[in-house]
């Protein structure tokens, strides 16, 4: 059955309706859950639907039982209308992750209900050929606002699509906090490591993502090769999952699969891995901060606005598994938990949950003020 959506006052702060691509757990849906629950928590209208079902969402997550899905496809007519239908009940969209771009722009087509698109990812990367850009940079300007993770992202976006300044808001990722405690102490740390079946002793490094070719988990393998006494714990599934894993450099890997709930990993390991080509300001590294975990990272998109090269991790640059691998030994030999610390006091500084609602809430009092005028 569909959630219920709490009631709000007319005139004061508007209904917002959060929309995912579909119920998995990654980067953009993690997002619009938690701030959805936070919104909620706070008193403001909020529901959630995503456009699609997915194979690969975790039948026993909570989130994926409790996500409403609207159709068959994402783009699908019989998504797009119950799109359509469930926006008649908000008073502005918010559209996480790249698919829900286009839904927006044809389903919303005609209708009083706006929709802000949040864009997590690296436009370079996304919208490499002339004809995506083109594309991507008309789907744009149909929404009344457009958020980008750091900065740097809002200057990509304005440049590369010609986006007024008006329409553009930093507002960077966000995690609970409470959802991501560190581990209380080395005894936390061997139960968590006993509960996921991995090596109670011994060094542990932690990569979570997609096992896909743009988060390139090879080269997190072969790093892992040049460091003997380290073992890999990799929590993802992927099309690349099945030739990696048997690969000689994954000997001291332990592959997990999909975790319902990563946090027990975070408690786990010694230091998180990144190593992906493209990025946004991904969420693993902020609940990696949060967790206390310094992080080994690839330089790309804005990760620099989350790991601070040498204060609460390293950063090196994409495609380098010997520069991965230095930085690697580098941190898991240094002080850890000084560098742990310093993330997490800079991911509670700027990516935790409340401060970031905080931001939206701005952004959506702007909106709906404007709004109320333009109807005047």
């Amino acid at each position: 059955m569909p959630e219920a959506t709490p009631a709000t006052p007319t005139g004061t702060r508007p209904r917002i309706l959060h929309l995912i691509t579909d119920p998995r757990r990654r980067g953009a849906q993690n997002l619009a859950r938690d701030l959805h629950r936070e919104l909620r928590r706070r008193g403001q209208a909020s529901a959630l639907r995503a456009l699609a079902p997915h194979p690969d969402a975790h039948p026993d997550a909570p989130d994926t039982r409790a996500t409403v899905v609207l159709g068959p496809g994402r783009l699908h007519p019989a998504t797009l209308l119950a799109l359509r239908s469930a926006a008649r009940t908000a008073d502005l969209v918010v559209a996480h992750g790249s698919s829900t771009l286009p839904a927006c722009a044809l389903a919303l087509a005609g209708t009083r209900t706006p929709f802000v698109y949040v864009s997590i990812g690296d436009p370079r990367h996304w919208t490499a050929s002339p004809l995506r850009r083109l594309r991507t940079g008309a789907l744009l300007h149909r929404a009344v606002a457009v958020t980008a993770l750091a900065d740097e992202a809002g200057a990509v976006l304005q440049e590369r699509f010609r986006l007024p300044a008006a329409a553009l808001r930093t507002i960077p990722n966000a995690r609970a906090a409470e959802r991501y405690r560190p581990a209380a102490d080395e005894a936390d740390r061997r139960a968590a490591r006993q509960a996921l079946g991995l090596p109670a002793d011994g060094l542990l490094v932690a990569w979570l993502g997609a096992i896909a070719p743009e988060k390139r988990l090879d080269l997190a393998l072969d790093a892992l090769g040049r460091l003997p006494d380290v073992r890999l714990a990799v929590a993802g599934d992927g099309p690349q999952r099945a030739a990696l894993e048997h690969q000689p450099a994954a000997a001291r890997a332990h592959f997990l699969g999909t975790l319902a709930d990563p946090a027990p990993l975070y408690r786990a390991a010694d230091a998180v891995l990144l190593t992906s080509d493209s990025e946004g300001a991904p969420g693993v590294l902020i609940e990696a901060a949060l967790a206390g975990l310094p992080a080994v990272a690839t330089d790309v998109g804005w990760v620099g606005s989350v790991v601070r090269d040498g204060a609460t991790g390293a950063l090196v640059a994409p495609g380098d598994p010997r520069a991965l691998a230095e930085a690697l030994a580098e941190v898991l030999a240094g002080d850890r938990a000084a560098l742990g610390a310093a993330a997490r006091e800079h991911a509670l500084s700027r990516f935790e949950l409340g401060v970031v609602t905080d931001a939206w809430q701005a952004l959506f009092t702007d909106l709906w003020r404007h709004r109320a005028v333009g109807l005047r």
